[in-house]
């Protein structure tokens, strides 16, 4: 009867080893979405590795995805960031999710616009040599403005185009002072935050002492 077993054994190698050898798991990067990746206990988000150029921003499928990464990978304690901004509503979401899990927070490139509500909601906020951090004001196209009404307008009765420029001007005074109050919120410092909304066209780069005497960045949970 032995004789027979051994002789099965090497007479079927392949069922052998698909039935006794244990299959190597995927890595654990394999499974995250293509703008995050794992570094020990830092989740790293840059969105320049999108494949799509189109995607190489902050969007909105990516709130879901970040959620779902840091309940899987409960070790995570910090976010490192990289992104030149994108959709307000997912940086916003973000940020919240980030406070959240109570993570500290980093920059490794440029957190620029609709990334900084992200960073700013690190405990511990550091930025890596040769990075930087941006600011500017809110901005709406045109064109973006014409689509909005249009797609709008029916849903908020909004009989002329005059109708759609009072709603603005009382929400952009809104969302200003959500936004400042959320900086200060943070840490940073009012003058600080009122001055990031003084630029106009270009992106405002402070250099790291402005950041850390306005408390941008901090290295402790004051």
């Amino acid at each position: 009867m032995l004789r027979v077993l051994i002789a099965f054994v090497f007479a079927w190698p392949s069922v052998t080893l698909a039935g006794f050898v244990p299959v190597e798991p995927l890595g654990v990067e394999d499974a995250l979405p293509e703008k995050f990746a794992l570094d020990g206990t830092t989740l790293i988000y840059d969105t320049d590795q999108a494949k799509d150029q189109a995607q190489r921003e902050i969007e909105g499928q990516d709130v879901d995805a970040f959620l779902a990464v840091l309940s899987t990978h409960s070790a995570v304690k910090t976010l490192q960031l990289n992104s030149i901004g994108g959709e307000v509503w997912a940086g916003n979401e973000i940020a919240r999710i980030v406070i959240d899990f109570e993570l500290d927070t980093v920059v490794a490139g440029e957190c620029s616009s609709s990334c900084v509500p992200i960073f700013l909601a690190g405990n511990v906020r550091q930025m890596t040599r040769g990075s930087k951090i941006g600011f500017h004001q809110s901005n709406w196209s045109a064109d973006g403005l014409k689509k909005y009404y249009d797609k709008w307008r029916d849903d908020e009765n909004w009989e002329t185009a005059f109708d759609f420029a009072s709603w603005l001007f009382k929400d952009t005074q809104s969302e200003v002072f959500k936004e400042l109050t959320y900086m200060i919120s943070r840490g940073v410092d009012a003058e600080f935050a009122i001055q990031t909304k003084q630029m106009r066209s270009s992106m405002w780069f402070p250099s790291r002492r402005i950041l850390q005497q306005a408390g941008v960045l901090r290295s402790d949970t004051r």
